[in-house]
Protein backbone atom coordinates (compact mmCIF):
# COMPACT_ATOMS: atom_id res chain seq x y z
CA UNK A 1 0.00 0.00 0.00
CA UNK A 2 1.18 3.51 -1.07
CA UNK A 3 2.27 5.55 2.15
CA UNK A 4 2.17 9.21 2.90
CA UNK A 5 5.89 10.18 3.14
CA UNK A 6 7.09 11.95 6.38
CA UNK A 7 7.59 15.32 7.19
CA UNK A 8 11.28 15.97 6.73
CA UNK A 9 13.73 16.06 9.63
CA UNK A 10 13.11 18.93 12.18
CA UNK A 11 16.74 19.73 12.04
CA UNK A 12 15.67 20.81 8.00
CA UNK A 13 15.30 24.18 6.85
CA UNK A 14 11.71 24.79 6.36
CA UNK A 15 11.21 28.04 4.46
CA UNK A 16 7.61 27.95 4.44
CA UNK A 17 5.83 29.37 7.38
CA UNK A 18 2.79 27.68 8.64
CA UNK A 19 -0.91 28.91 6.69
CA UNK A 20 1.50 30.94 4.17
CA UNK A 21 1.25 28.03 1.27
CA UNK A 22 2.32 28.49 -2.12
CA UNK A 23 -0.79 29.25 -4.80
CA UNK A 24 -2.49 27.28 -7.02
CA UNK A 25 0.61 25.06 -8.19
CA UNK A 26 1.27 24.04 -4.15
CA UNK A 27 4.73 25.24 -4.76
CA UNK A 28 6.93 27.64 -6.67
CA UNK A 29 7.74 27.04 -10.50
CA UNK A 30 11.07 25.19 -9.54
CA UNK A 31 9.84 22.46 -7.96
CA UNK A 32 10.75 21.70 -3.89
CA UNK A 33 14.38 21.26 -2.93
CA UNK A 34 16.15 18.06 -3.85
CA UNK A 35 15.37 15.33 -1.49
CA UNK A 36 12.06 17.46 0.22
CA UNK A 37 8.93 16.25 -0.40
CA UNK A 38 6.67 18.06 -2.52
CA UNK A 39 3.99 20.37 -1.09
CA UNK A 40 0.66 18.58 -1.18
CA UNK A 41 -1.35 22.11 -1.09
CA UNK A 42 -3.09 22.39 -4.76
CA UNK A 43 -5.22 26.16 -3.16
CA UNK A 44 -3.82 28.52 -0.56
CA UNK A 45 -4.53 27.70 2.98
CA UNK A 46 -4.21 30.53 5.39
CA UNK A 47 -4.33 29.47 9.29
CA UNK A 48 -6.56 32.00 11.52
CA UNK A 49 -8.59 32.88 14.34
CA UNK A 50 -11.28 30.51 13.87
CA UNK A 51 -15.11 31.11 15.30
CA UNK A 52 -15.89 27.48 15.92
CA UNK A 53 -12.49 26.66 17.90
CA UNK A 54 -9.20 27.62 18.26
CA UNK A 55 -7.23 27.95 14.97
CA UNK A 56 -8.94 27.01 11.72
CA UNK A 57 -7.95 26.90 8.06
CA UNK A 58 -9.10 29.36 5.66
CA UNK A 59 -9.20 29.36 1.85
CA UNK A 60 -6.84 32.02 0.58
CA UNK A 61 -8.45 32.00 -2.61
CA UNK A 62 -11.34 30.67 -4.25
CA UNK A 63 -11.82 27.05 -4.68
CA UNK A 64 -13.82 25.49 -7.32
CA UNK A 65 -16.83 22.38 -6.22
CA UNK A 66 -14.92 19.02 -6.88
CA UNK A 67 -11.87 20.07 -6.17
CA UNK A 68 -8.55 18.79 -4.32
CA UNK A 69 -7.41 21.14 -1.81
CA UNK A 70 -4.67 20.10 -0.37
CA UNK A 71 -3.41 16.75 2.24
CA UNK A 72 -2.37 16.21 5.66
CA UNK A 73 0.95 14.40 6.21
CA UNK A 74 2.40 13.08 9.53
CA UNK A 75 3.99 10.45 11.42
CA UNK A 76 2.47 7.31 10.69
CA UNK A 77 1.69 5.09 14.07
CA UNK A 78 -0.67 2.45 15.51
CA UNK A 79 -3.94 2.72 16.74
CA UNK A 80 -2.72 2.09 20.29
CA UNK A 81 -0.30 4.88 20.09
CA UNK A 82 -2.70 6.96 18.44
CA UNK A 83 -5.49 6.55 21.21
CA UNK A 84 -2.79 7.26 23.93
CA UNK A 85 -1.63 10.54 21.91
CA UNK A 86 -4.92 11.75 21.82
CA UNK A 87 -5.56 11.33 25.55
CA UNK A 88 -2.16 13.02 26.31
CA UNK A 89 -2.90 16.16 23.42
CA UNK A 90 -6.43 16.22 25.09
CA UNK A 91 -5.15 16.67 29.17
CA UNK A 92 -2.44 18.98 27.61
CA UNK A 93 -3.22 21.46 25.20
CA UNK A 94 -7.11 20.32 24.32
CA UNK A 95 -5.92 19.74 20.36
CA UNK A 96 -5.37 16.65 18.66
CA UNK A 97 -4.43 16.39 15.23
CA UNK A 98 -4.85 12.75 13.78
CA UNK A 99 -6.24 10.68 11.54
CA UNK A 100 -7.14 6.98 11.51
CA UNK A 101 -6.58 5.08 8.02
CA UNK A 102 -7.02 2.16 8.84
CA UNK A 103 -8.31 0.10 11.65
CA UNK A 104 -4.52 -0.50 12.45
CA UNK A 105 -2.57 2.80 11.66
CA UNK A 106 -3.14 6.55 11.74
CA UNK A 107 -1.58 9.55 10.75
CA UNK A 108 -0.23 11.89 13.45
CA UNK A 109 -0.08 15.25 12.01
CA UNK A 110 0.89 17.27 15.47
CA UNK A 111 4.05 18.26 13.88
CA UNK A 112 3.00 18.75 10.58
CA UNK A 113 3.24 22.44 8.99
CA UNK A 114 0.20 21.37 6.32
CA UNK A 115 -2.34 24.50 7.11
CA UNK A 116 -5.35 21.96 6.60
CA UNK A 117 -4.66 20.24 9.89
CA UNK A 118 -6.48 23.51 11.51
CA UNK A 119 -9.58 21.99 9.69
CA UNK A 120 -12.09 22.15 12.05
CA UNK A 121 -15.37 19.89 12.40
CA UNK A 122 -18.81 21.42 11.10
CA UNK A 123 -22.33 19.32 10.69
CA UNK A 124 -22.49 21.40 7.39
CA UNK A 125 -19.24 21.15 6.07
CA UNK A 126 -17.71 22.66 2.36
CA UNK A 127 -15.64 20.34 1.83
CA UNK A 128 -14.83 15.90 2.48
CA UNK A 129 -11.76 14.44 3.93
CA UNK A 130 -11.04 11.21 1.87
CA UNK A 131 -8.38 8.51 2.80
CA UNK A 132 -6.82 7.38 -0.35
CA UNK A 133 -3.63 4.88 -0.49
CA UNK A 134 -3.04 6.01 2.30
CA UNK A 135 -3.41 10.03 1.83
CA UNK A 136 -5.56 12.02 4.09
CA UNK A 137 -6.85 14.65 1.53
CA UNK A 138 -9.65 17.06 1.37
CA UNK A 139 -11.95 17.79 -1.55
CA UNK A 140 -14.50 20.53 -2.26
CA UNK A 141 -18.02 19.59 -2.01
CA UNK A 142 -19.27 23.03 -3.44
CA UNK A 143 -17.79 26.09 -4.59
CA UNK A 144 -15.63 27.49 -1.56
CA UNK A 145 -15.06 31.70 -1.39
CA UNK A 146 -11.49 33.17 0.01
CA UNK A 147 -11.69 34.22 3.44
CA UNK A 148 -14.24 31.29 4.31
CA UNK A 149 -13.51 28.74 6.59
CA UNK A 150 -12.70 25.45 5.56
CA UNK A 151 -14.62 22.71 7.28
CA UNK A 152 -14.98 18.99 7.46
CA UNK A 153 -17.37 16.12 9.04
CA UNK A 154 -15.06 14.43 11.61
CA UNK A 155 -17.36 11.33 11.69
CA UNK A 156 -16.45 8.92 14.26
CA UNK A 157 -13.86 10.34 17.08
CA UNK A 158 -12.43 9.55 20.17
CA UNK A 159 -14.20 11.92 22.21
CA UNK A 160 -17.44 9.39 21.72
CA UNK A 161 -20.31 12.14 22.24
CA UNK A 162 -18.78 14.06 25.28
CA UNK A 163 -17.23 16.78 23.08
CA UNK A 164 -19.75 19.31 22.69
CA UNK A 165 -19.78 20.59 19.05
CA UNK A 166 -20.03 24.23 18.54
CA UNK A 167 -19.79 24.22 14.76
CA UNK A 168 -23.29 26.72 14.66
CA UNK A 169 -24.30 25.01 11.51
CA UNK A 170 -28.51 24.93 11.65
CA UNK A 171 -28.88 21.27 11.74
CA UNK A 172 -25.99 20.89 13.88
CA UNK A 173 -25.81 17.09 15.80
CA UNK A 174 -25.02 18.90 18.97
CA UNK A 175 -21.68 16.47 20.16
CA UNK A 176 -18.63 14.85 18.58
Amino acid sequence: MPTLRPLAPATSPDTTALGETQGAAGADSSGPAKGQPANPQKFKVDVGPSAIDGQGAFAGEPIPARRKIGEIRGEFIDMATARARAREAERSTGRIFMVAISDKRAVDATHSTDPLRFANHSCMPNMVLKVQQGRVAFYALRDIDAGEELTARYGETHHAGRLRCCCGAPNCIGRL
